[in-house]
């Protein structure tokens, strides 16, 4: 997906096309999380889907809970559903920071090899 340190340094464009992938990956991961915290609190404290979708996408962007549990099924559900909301948006954001750490490195090693010669 990145180029070699040999290679020459990407045009502008086509760094804003692959950061654009990486921001679609992103936001593909995030509406499954999303999708899969919808379900458990339907299916475990038996929201109805708008309440399921709030609980869940104020879980996934690190706010917490709107409601109160009412089923040890549920709480259960919740707590792993933010632990692994957690580790998604430790990934979400490794995803998008990983073409700019990239280019930033493959811009140093080319320069540190311009002063070389």
């Amino acid at each position: 997906m990145f180029e070699h340190k040999s290679s020459p340094l990407l045009s502008r464009r086509a760094f804003i096309r692959r950061w654009a992938r990486c921001a679609l990956l992103g936001a593909a991961i995030s509406a499954v999380c999303l999708c899969i915290g919808m379900i458990g609190y339907h299916c475990f404290e038996g929201m109805g889907w708008v309440d399921a979708f709030a609980n869940s996408s104020m879980i996934l962007a690190g706010m917490g809970p709107l409601g109160n549990l009412n089923t040890s099924a549920g709480k259960v559900f919740a707590g792993c559903y933010a632990l692994f909301c957690g580790l998604i948006l430790v990934t979400v954001v490794t995803i998008l920071i990983a073409p700019v750490f990239h280019r930033a490195l493959h811009k140093f090693h080319l320069e540190s090899q311009g002063k070389k010669s």
